[in-house]
């Protein structure tokens, strides 16, 4: 095992020069408007439909789901408090394990972020053809799945003045729809519309977990406020306080959200809808003016949470790069942003939205957002045990004996949630996710092997 537990950590304030004026640190509303923004992003708005197949079982899952996302938020929370560097699962998973762990949690959830990404993107464009048929053309379709993607780059590129002021604004826009739709729609609530409680075959524990880890996309995010702990004031008391105030408001949005788009909109048009915020807008004030304004709402919404993903998926490779587990290049920032990261980033989610395309595959959203639910437990997975290893080690503070059995029961809790998402998200997710990890493998590999040389010349 590595000696990284003996390493030094580093104070948050070196991550983000303050004499920069185009980056500035996140207060409690912008970090609370972060993990909101990440968590209530595209997900939401097209994920009714991904779990329409399932029936309404889909809704238990999405209960079950809420409740492991607060029980992952303590503990996100917990953690931060500990360590409040940037990097979040990354700095855990190597303060306690050493930097193998380090490595996979960051590259894990590296892919996590890109991958999520490109989903995003076309989440988006299912809402753009609501307005400009661009589904009728695939060179349209992924010209604009492209512009989605690189446009928040553009502003992560600006600063992290910039990334806050967008994430402030996207926050306050997506709420329109989602309370519009969320309230409004329990006024035309029919029953008639929730379909079968569990159409498909199996059994229907299988059915919870199928459709909870399509759902877990919506929740990706809930570690944001911690991966980007070096940006935020007071990290220690802030991480976690936005950490958990932004998945409790995440969940009653999504919980009512989702009922109300069932109620208002038959199962059969459901299954087959790309907007179907939009369809239910429409069912609740007749016409298409309606569906039109809430397509437009979302698209801004999914533009904030990329532009907050854009950030985060730079931001565990720069904590890597820093420690030699990552290329050196990742760790050059600028206007408190890593560009290398984000250029990075936004190249190979850009190559695998057109791979995605092109290759005729049905149901791209679905695809992607099953590889992300393992990728991303991962990460998740890594940092539980963490916790587990902090309060069992007898490396923590010392805690009350009533707070170690608080904290114990929430890391199992987080742990077995985690776990039992990898089991639900299949067995082609996990072969891609995997695939995905063995290449990680072979970067840590030559990474390591450089840092040994380095260190021996040194010496």
């Amino acid at each position: 095992m590595s000696t990284a537990t003996t390493t030094p950590q580093r104070e948050p304030a070196t991550d983000t020069p303050p004499a920069d004026r185009h980056s500035r640190r996140f207060g409690l509303p912008i970090a609370t408007a972060l993990v909101m923004g990440n968590i209530i992003g595209g997900g939401i708005f097209l994920l009714p439909a991904s779990v329409a197949p399932y029936g309404t079982v889909s809704l238990v899952a999405f209960g079950v789901l809420t409740l492991g996302a607060i029980a992952l938020a303590l503990v996100f929370g917990r953690l931060a408090r500990r360590l409040p560097q940037t990097g979040g699962p990354y700095v855990y998973a190597r303060a306690a394990f050493g930097d193998f762990a380090g490595f996979l949690a960051a590259w894990s959830y590296w892919i996590t972020a890109w991958v999520s990404n490109a989903a995003l993107a076309v989440a988006a464009v299912g809402y753009l053809d609501v307005i400009v048929p661009v589904h009728a053309s695939k060179p349209a379709t992924i010209a604009a799945a492209l512009a989605f993607q690189w446009l928040p780059a553009l502003a992560n590129l600006a600063g992290t003045r910039y990334v806050g002021a967008v994430q402030i604004v996207a926050t306050v826009l997506k709420f329109v729809p989602l309370i519009l739709v969320a309230v409004g729609g329990l006024f035309f609530f029919d029953s008639a519309n929730l379909g079968p409680f569990h159409p498909a075959e199996g059994s229907t524990l299988g059915a919870v977990s199928a459709s909870a880890a399509i759902l877990l996309f919506s929740y990706l995010g809930v570690e944001s406020a911690a991966v980007s702990a070096g940006e935020v004031r007071d990290p220690r008391r802030n991480v976690g306080r936005a950490t958990v105030l932004g998945t409790l408001g995440a969940a009653a949005v999504y919980l009512l959200g989702t009922l109300a788009v069932f109620g208002t909109v038959p199962h059969d048009r459901l299954v087959t809808s790309t907007a179907p915020f939009s369809a239910a807008t429409n069912a609740m004030v007749g016409g298409s003016w309606g569906g039109t304004a809430v397509a437009c709402m979302a698209m801004v919404s999914i533009l904030g949470a990329l532009n907050g993903w854009t950030l985060l998926s730079a931001q565990a490779p720069y904590a890597a790069a820093r420690d030699g587990l990552f290329p050196k290049a990742f760790t050059v920032k600028r206007r408190g942003v890593p560009t290398v990261g984000v250029l990075v980033t936004v190249v190979l989610a850009s190559l695998l939205t057109v791979y995605n395309y092109t290759a005729g595959t049905q149901g791209v959203f679905e695809i992607l957002v099953l590889v992300t639910t393992f990728t991303a437990t991962v990460p998740y997975l890594l940092s539980t045990a963490a916790q587990i290893y902090f309060l069992l080690s007898g490396q923590s503070e010392k805690v009350s004996r009533a707070r170690l059995a608080r904290d114990a029961v929430l890391a199992l809790a987080a742990f077995g949630f985690s776990l039992w998402l990898v089991a639900g998200s299949g067995y082609a997710a996990v072969y891609q996710g995997v695939l995905f990890l063995f290449v990680g493998v072979l970067v840590y590999a030559f990474m390591a092997a450089r840092k040994q040389r380095a260190a021996a010349s040194a010496g």
